[in-house]
């Protein structure tokens, strides 16, 4: 079994029964959206926030019932992906895209459980680019300010247009290599007006399921395991 799949189903573990579930984006998540498909038409009763437009149709296909962030009060239990997370399990998102969703809905949710292969796992966050969601109108004034700061931005390309986000926004990539200081760059990244959203997530996670050869392994936040 892959490693993605191993990490991706073992979360649905933490699934209970009328639970509102934030279902998050990216290739390791989508196997747990497939077996959550699976018990849903087993009978289990949930519904699921989708963090990106891919992952609602893949949610509909298996016919998982779906609400909007608007309809709820609160998610019980969010699983999402991660592109890079350190030790103290603080991570980088946005891979994909969907980082200003998966933001919104993890601020939304009780417990939020991340599942990664262990390639994912790192000792400092950096080496995988950071995303920064930013608005069209001026989005070169950001990318300047970006250049001055040393973060090496690059404008994200698809299909040889800007990528778009399902907001509407572009995703400018920090090429930082290191970031040994995440809190005080996420505060100065929120202060740069035109910047929507950034790809830290900290203090987010309270569990990380890392899926390795053949055996899956659970990291709590403040505890060593």
């Amino acid at each position: 079994m892959l490693k993605k799949q191993l990490a991706g189903e073992k979360a649905v573990e933490f699934i209970e029964d009328g639970m509102v579930i934030g279902l998050g984006s990216g290739s390791t998540v989508f196997y747990t959206i497939q077996k959550i498909g699976e018990l849903v038409k087993k009978g289990l009763r949930i519904q699921g926030v989708p963090t990106s437009q891919e992952t609602t149709l893949l949610a509909q296909s298996l016919h998982i019932p779906l609400v909007s962030m608007d309809e709820v009060d609160e998610i019980d239990l969010t699983i999402d992906g991660a592109d890079e997370v350190d030790r103290n399990l603080q991570g980088i998102k946005g891979g994909g895209g969907a980082l200003l969703y998966e933001k919104i809905v993890a601020c939304t949710s009780r417990k939020i459980i991340w599942v990664v292969d262990e390639s994912k796992m790192v000792e400092l966050l950096g080496g995988f680019p950071l995303p920064i969601e930013v608005v069209p109108f001026g989005y070169k004034q950001v990318v300047r300010k970006m250049e001055e700061e040393g973060c090496h931005p690059v404008l994200r390309i698809s299909n040889g247009s800007p990528f778009q986000t399902d907001g509407g926004h572009y995703i400018v990539d920090l090429h930082m290599n290191k970031i040994k200081n995440p809190e005080n760059l996420a505060e100065k990244l929120q202060k740069v007006t035109g910047i929507v959203e950034n790809g830290l997530f900290l203090n987010c996670a309270d569990q990380v399921i890392i899926g390795g050869q053949d055996e899956v392994k659970i990291e709590t936040r403040g505890k060593n395991k």
